[in-house]
């Protein structure tokens, strides 16, 4: 049964009332939009068709991403990071239910954007915009009418693979400058090199995760969620030989942004340019590959889980092949 009512000035009310169905309910601005909405939701009704999007309209996405920070962030790897971006996102997207929240209103905001952060950050954005809409719709059961936006949009295109190597005397500048700053970033940066290791992984290493007769390290604490062993060449088990032994059993005292940020520092010292801590693992991989490993041992040593992404990492330096190729 559906009953339709003015309820003031614009404002008409219909709502369906049918067994075996919630009740249905929507405010109009004319009678005629109420009459074709009633007819089109009884006719889907008729033919079993019929889902309700009432909690699609009346949820925001901001009551999702609560609701996604309390059940779904606390188990992931990066909290911190997805938080930062969640609150970015309340802002200027927050306000909008579900069902307006359209690819257009996404294309939007891709837009404005693009013309303050680069295509990565915006990325990152819409991808967690579509895992935590994702999530509505299949854990929660919050049926959206026309599926997941972010799905009907065109995304930004990957930024090109960073290519950045360490040039002529950048090395020996980065250690001698590292040693007059001091603390661990010296042992830090070189161990990287060594290692092709993660920032995060080298924070969170612990002796007891060394095997030092065997010169393996266990990571448990991983980027892609799978532990691995890493070999450790002489360099860099004399690297760790040279440490101290923290009291609380960690290998180095430094917090993941706390190195980035020391290695900033001694980049300003020896007045180089363009070169992220990150770029270490990229340097370190590619000298791998130029050792003689093929791709699957480097894999099994920086972790990479597909060979297409051991690629993006991976810049071998066309001088550096001339003597193997006779």
């Amino acid at each position: 049964m559906a009953t339709i009512r003015k309820r003031g000035d614009l404002q008409w009310e219909a709502r369906i009332r049918r067994r075996g169905y919630p009740v249905q309910c929507k405010t109009f601005e004319t009678k005629t939009r109420a009459e074709t909405w009633v007819r089109q939701v009884e006719g889907a009704m008729d033919q079993g068709l019929f889902v309700s999007v009432g909690e699609a309209e009346h949820t925001t996405l901001a009551e999702v991403m609560d609701r996604y920070d309390r059940e779904v962030v606390p188990r992931m790897k990066a909290p911190r990071q997805i938080r930062s971006c969640a609150r970015l996102l309340k802002q200027s997207l927050g306000h909008y239910t579900l069902a307006a929240l359209s690819s257009q209103v996404l294309a939007g905001y891709r837009d404005r954007r693009l013309a303050t952060v680069g295509r990565q950050t915006v990325r990152h954005d819409l991808s967690l915009i579509s895992r935590i809409l994702n999530t509505a719709m299949k854990d929660w059961g919050i049926y959206l009418p026309h599926g997941n936006p972010v799905a009907r949009m065109r995304v930004p295109a990957p930024p090109p693979a960073r290519a950045r190597r360490l040039v002529e005397d950048e090395e020996f500048r980065l250690r001698a400058a590292a040693a007059r700053n001091g603390g661990q970033i010296g042992p830090i940066l070189c161990f990287a090199i060594e290692t092709a290791m993660r920032r995060g992984e080298i924070a969170g290493m612990q002796w007891a995760h060394l095997d030092r007769k065997a010169r393996v390290l266990r990571i448990l604490d991983t980027k892609t969620g799978e532990p691995r062993r890493v070999p450790l060449s002489s360099a860099a088990l004399a690297i760790l030989d040279d440490l101290p032994r923290r009291m609380d059993g960690r290998v180095w005292g430094m917090r993941p942004d706390s190195i980035s940020q020391a290695f900033e520092r001694v980049c300003r010292v020896a007045h180089i340019e363009g070169l992220t801590f990150h770029d270490l693992r990229h340097e370190a991989t590619s000298r791998f590959f130029e050792k003689g490993l093929n791709p699957m041992e480097v894999a099994a040593i920086t972790g990479h889980k597909t060979l297409q992404m051991l690629k993006r990492y991976t810049h071998l330096r066309a001088e550096d092949l001339v003597a193997r190729l006779g």
